[in-house]
């Protein structure tokens, strides 16, 4: 399994145009980070988990030329806004694309996207194929997926896990029952929004917490606004297998 984060940001706690902070002037490259968004290639089957409006130019700069399905963890719009651009998969593909997600988020998105899913299917019009899942096991064209159900606040959001990988973000509080199905997992990607408290993401404090109850072999941490600092200085303050996850970032398991 080849696992690429496409993304590790996210819009909360955006600078505004000319902001002087630690991480808008890091030389960093690790420190410039997109809206949330993982690759998993598990034996050439391409999936993506989210397409927020930064998934054309990660998918260039990644240069993925197939893409086998998308998973949608929530319906949240820096999750969701560049799903437009799947047409060029459709394009270069000549299929429709798979688009998996939950009944609510899939409804969402007949809602945002409603050009796509009306009566008149015009030449260009992006091509997809709705695929609901819920919170119980699947398989996706041989490839079993394991939900990881987790609140957002009082949203439902899903993270996803694939064998010995694991992967959530959006999480403020995750249930019992998904510890349990977390359990064993190698590498844990998690978010880990900020310092401080925040109503609907766990803050740096809230993620260490949760993985020393999780106990993965590794941990990497994604979803990262401007408040949490940069890689450099953040990482100095990480137990031994945890670690701020960066774009670009590539991993094998």
């Amino acid at each position: 399994m080849k696992i690429t984060f496409l993304g590790t940001g996210t819009s909360q706690g955006v600078p505004v145009i000319g902001c002087t902070c630690n991480v808008c002037r890091s030389l960093d490259f690790r420190d410039k980070r997109l809206r949330t968004s993982i690759h998993i290639d598990v034996s050439g089957t391409s999936l993506v988990i989210d397409t927020g409006p930064d998934f054309r130019q990660q998918m260039l700069r990644e240069g993925i030329a197939q893409l086998d399905g998308v998973l949608f963890t929530h319906a949240h719009r820096d999750h969701t806004a560049g799903l437009d651009d799947v047409r060029a998969f459709n394009f270069l593909q000549q299929q429709s694309m798979p688009l998996l997600g939950t009944a609510e988020t899939l409804s969402q998105l007949k809602n945002d996207f409603a050009y796509i899913f009306g009566p008149k299917n015009y030449p260009g019009l992006p091509q997809v194929e709705l695929n609901t899942i819920n919170e119980e096991p699947f398989t996706f064209k041989g490839i079993t997926i394991t939900p990881l159900p987790v609140l957002h606040l009082k949203l439902p959001v899903l993270g996803f896990r694939f064998g010995n990988f694991s992967y959530i973000t959006d999480a403020k509080t995750i249930p019992d029952s998904t510890i349990q199905l977390l359990k064993g997992t190698e590498v844990l990607v998690l978010n880990a929004l900020q310092r401080d408290y925040h109503v609907s993401h766990f803050n740096l404090e809230e993620a260490l917490a949760m993985v020393q109850k999780i106990s993965p072999g590794k941990t990497y941490f994604t979803h990262i606004s401007h408040k949490l600092g940069t890689v450099a200085s953040i990482e100095k303050e990480l137990p031994d297998n945890v670690y701020l996850a960066f774009d670009g970032l590539r991993l094998s398991l």
